[in-house]
C-alpha cells in the first residue's frame, strides 16, 4: 500500500507495537545495596514495530502475532532472577541489555510478520527505561 513517502533524512513509517508488565529480578555487582544484592522490579516491557511501507492488508504486522511472542517471551523471565539471560560479555543484566535480549528474541518473528525494524523499551520504573533499537 504506497503511501508513504520520504522526508528529509528519514523515512516515514507506519509503526504498531505492544506493553507487558513482568516481574523479575536482577543483582548489579559491586554496587552497594539494594542494587548491589538481589533485588526485584516490576519491568514494563514495550516493543514498537514499523516500516515503510503496509502491507497488503494495510497493516504493519499482526499484532495477534507480536503479542503471543511477547507473551512467550515474558513467561520465561516472570519471577526468574534475569542472571539467566546475561551474556557471557555483559556484567551485568541492566535495561539496556534486557532490551537488547528482548530484542533478539523477537526479532525472527517480527521479521516473518513483515516488520522491518524493532524498537524496544524496558521500563525499571514509571520514569527510567533502557532500550534498543534495530533492523529486524
Amino acid at each position: 500500500m504506497p503511501f508513504l513517502t520520504t522526508t528529509g533524512v528519514l523515512p516515514v513509517t507506519c509503526e504498531v507495537g505492544l506493553s507487558r508488565s513482568v516481574h523479575a529480578f536482577h543483582i548489579m555487582p559491586g554496587l552497594p545495596g539494594p542494587e548491589g544484592q538481589l533485588h526485584d522490579h516490576d519491568y514494563r516491557i514495550e516493543v514498537v514495530v514499523d516500516r515503510e511501507q503496509l502491507d497488503d492488508r494495510g497493516m504493519v504486522c499482526d499484532l495477534d502475532v507480536l503479542e503471543a511472542a511477547l507473551t512467550e517471551l515474558t513467561s520465561q523471565v516472570e519471577d526468574r532472577n534475569l542472571e539467566e539471560i546475561r551474556p557471557a560479555e555483559a556484567e551485568a543484566v541492566t535495561v539496556e541489555v534486557f532490551a537488547r535480549w528482548v530484542h533478539d528474541s523477537l526479532a525472527p518473528v517480527v521479521a516473518a510478520a513483515g516488520g522491518e525494524a524493532l524498537a524496544v523499551r524496558v521500563w525499571e520504573t514509571p520514569v527510567a527505561f533502557g532500550g534498543y533499537r534495530a533492523r529486524c
